[in-house]
């Protein structure tokens, strides 16, 4: 059975409570994240006052160690490093936004510090969503369906044929 099916009610986070917004800012991250930085700048150059901020981590670069498991589910073990971009900023009434994306882009990092700090005000928020965050990750996702469909384009069905003997 599918996961739908057997979620009942008291698994979903309540509206308000702290676990939908840690999911929440899950997902706006990890769509900031993958974005262009193109998309970010548009967004960006389109603020009108810009939001004043001081850096808290400046945007630098470095390494992490990427993990993995076998078969997804093993024992994890070393898959090896990649170069990631991360940067730590204060917006004007306080609040913290960080930024962590793969690469070298510190721009691109410093972007999404300064937005996941804006998406955390409640009254910036909905406006940030249907210009930023909701667009982007519907190409996100159409990206990935494009993809998936070349690559599905390609299977091969393999099957045994038994021999009457």
């Amino acid at each position: 059975m599918s996961r739908q099916i057997l979620e009942t009610s008291s698994d979903r986070p309540e509206p308000g409570s702290t676990e939908l917004q840690i999911v929440e800012r899950r997902r706006w991250m990890a769509v900031l994240a993958k974005a262009t930085l193109a998309d970010l700048e548009a967004v960006w150059n389109a603020q009108t006052p810009q939001p004043a901020y001081s850096f808290l981590r400046q945007a630098e670069i470095g390494l992490v160690m990427v993990r993995g498991r076998t078969g997804g589910t093993g024992a994890p073990f070393n898959l090896g490093e990649m170069t990631m971009a991360r940067c730590v900023v204060r917006l004007a009434n306080g609040t913290t936004g960080f930024g962590h994306v793969a690469g070298r882009d510190r721009r691109h990092a410093e972007l999404a510090a300064v937005f996941d700090g804006l998406l955390q005000d409640p009254t910036r928020r909905r406006v940030l969503e249907e210009t930023l965050v909701n667009p982007i990750e519907r190409r996100q996702h159409a990206a990935k369906a494009a993809r998936a469909g070349a690559v599905a384009a390609t299977k091969v069905d393999f099957f045994t044929m038994v021999r009457g003997e």
